[in-house]
Formats: C-alpha cells, structure tokens, sequence
C-alpha cells in the first residue's frame, strides 16, 4: 500500500476521496503532530512507500511551481552553543536520495521577509511546517518517502492571507501532477 500524505486536507482538496493503491493521511500542522501521526500510521506495517503532497513558502525570489524535496532542515531550533538550525538530539539535516530542493521546516507559518532571509542564510529555498518531521520519521521507520511541495507563498507580510485564497489552486496543480507521475 501506498501512503499518501498531507497536512492540510485542504491541500488535497480536489484529489478524490479513493485512489486505487494509495491510502490518506492527513496529520494536522506542525511538526509534533506530522511526526506522530505519520509515525503511527508507519506503525501498522502496512506502507510500502509514502508521498508528502502540500504547500510550501518560498524564501528564494522568482521560485514558483512544484518541487521535489532532496533534503529537509529545521529553522526553529538552536543547539547548546546556540547554533539556528542544529537541534540538540536530532540530526542537522534529513537527505532523500532525489534530486531537488532545499525545505526549511518550523513550527510557524513563516510571514515575515526578515526571517524568511534568515531561513535561505541556512541553505533552504522552501519553507513549510512538516517535511522534516516526514521525513525523519519515514526514515527511522525504513520506509521510502518522498516529498513534493508547491510554492504557495512568498513567505512575507500577507502570505498567510495569500494562502487561504490560493490553496485550492496548488491543490490542483499537485493534482495534475500526481495524475502525471502515478496515474499514466
């Protein structure tokens, strides 16, 4: 079975409710609960792979569209020597072995240019509330996830606005090309 899976089932809206071989999950936002939802799902033994389908905000001018996620860090964190991005007891960086982009994941909706340039300073041109936490969490399970985000936002002042009018558009788009890569 495969695992498709999203935050939000906003940004699956316009999927239909059954697709043959895949089962949903929708964990919520957030890292904590994008971990443990996905890792108890994970806990069943049933998945043979998993997709992350959602939105995602931009820190890089000019970047639009769908990206493959290659590797995820988190931008909320600090270590003992109070290094941004290095977490205390987990790893610095999660790789998937794809070609693609940079995540920067956090608890927060980012929506304030000045942080987002702090964020593309740690090497992520995305930003977004989970794909660490999926990743991670696939990857301790042994299971293959991958991990594609639409740019939704340009994670700057009105970029939460600016996601509740364009959320049914990106779900579209990850439509068209889920349909593309697991459907033909």
């Amino acid at each position: 079975m495969h695992l498709l899976v999203a935050a939000l089932s906003s940004e699956l809206q316009v999927f239909p409710a059954h697709i043959p071989g895949w089962d949903r999950l929708i964990t919520g936002p957030g890292k904590l609960l994008a971990a443990v939802g996905l890792s108890e799902r994970l806990g069943r033994g049933d998945v043979d792979s998993v997709l992350v389908l959602g939105t995602a905000g931009t820190v890089t001018a000019g970047t639009t569209g769908i990206h493959e996620i290659a590797a995820a860090i988190q931008h909320d964190v600090t270590d003992l020597e109070g290094v941004r991005g290095r977490h205390v007891a987990l790893p610095e960086r999660v790789s998937l072995p794809v070609e693609g982009v940079t995540i920067a994941t956090g608890d927060s909706f980012v929506s304030d240019a000045a942080y987002g340039q702090m964020v593309r300073g740690l090497g992520a041109s995305l930003v977004d509330m989970e794909s660490y936490a999926y990743a991670w969490a696939a990857q301790r399970a042994g299971v293959p996830i991958r991990i594609v985000k639409v740019v939704s936002d340009s994670a700057d002042e009105g970029s939460e606005t600016l996601w509740d009018r364009v959320v049914a558009r990106c779900s579209a788009d990850l439509w068209r090309w889920f349909q593309d890569e697991y459907l033909q």
